[in-house]
């Protein structure tokens, strides 16, 4: 039996990326690279952007439980999916294996 995940209604996708943007940028600031995250993120932003409408203009996926906002072709919670998975994937490494203190850029 599965467990349902849609308490948060047509809220529950933009609820699980904030929360988990509050974890990234608690691990961000911990590692200290906030700047450096930024940067990335930026970088890569806009390939995420052409990857996600690609897929959602020819069907590969479907979001049920968004909010039903869409900017620039995509819904919200997508342009925030993505910058939220590279920032995460940033801070694991940098808490991993970079230094402590303050933001080096």
């Amino acid at each position: 039996m599965k467990p349902n995940i849609a308490v948060f209604g047509k809220y529950t996708y933009l609820a699980t990326i904030v929360l988990w943007g509050a974890i990234t940028y608690g691990l961000l600031r911990r590692a200290g690279a906030l700047g450096k995250a930024a940067v990335s993120v930026l970088a890569i932003y806009p390939v995420a952007y052409i990857w996600d409408w690609y897929t959602l203009e020819v069907g590969i996926f479907e979001i049920k439980l968004r909010t039903g906002i869409e900017v620039a072709g995509i819904p919200l919670e997508e342009h925030l999916f993505a910058v939220v998975v590279p920032a995460l994937v940033i801070a694991i490494h940098e808490n991993v294996h970079g230094g402590r203190g303050e933001d080096r850029g």
